[in-house]
């Protein structure tokens, strides 16, 4: 009896050991390359939007310094509409783009 009872235990532990085996293999390592990809997503995103912001900058100030006496008095606001609207067009595009890739997709 004792014999049969140990190798019930033996058969449990195996199988329960399967069972964590079989689910690490099935989740842990699809999610870890999920995340690098994730990972790379996010950093690619970061770095757009820092270079997008430091062209929107430089715009600004080309606008403020390079067009002379144009943009000077009460006309000083222009060119932050002017980088406004370009920052817009931009957000607008990329929005546009980003939906139009989801639905091509499915």
């Amino acid at each position: 009896m004792k014999a049969t009872l140990s190798e019930g235990r033996g058969q449990v532990r195996e199988s329960i050991e399967l069972v964590v085996r079989y689910l690490k293999q099935e989740t842990l390592t699809p999610l870890k390359s999920i995340l690098k990809y994730v990972g790379f997503g996010l950093g690619g995103a970061v770095f757009v939007g820092i270079g997008t912001m430091l062209v929107l900058l430089g715009i600004l100030r080309l606008l403020q310094t390079e067009t002379g006496s144009s943009f000077t008095g009460d006309l000083s606001w222009l060119p932050y509409l002017i980088t406004l609207v370009i920052g817009a067009v931009v957000v607008a595009v990329s929005l546009m783009l980003g939906r139009k890739r989801k639905t091509s997709k499915l």
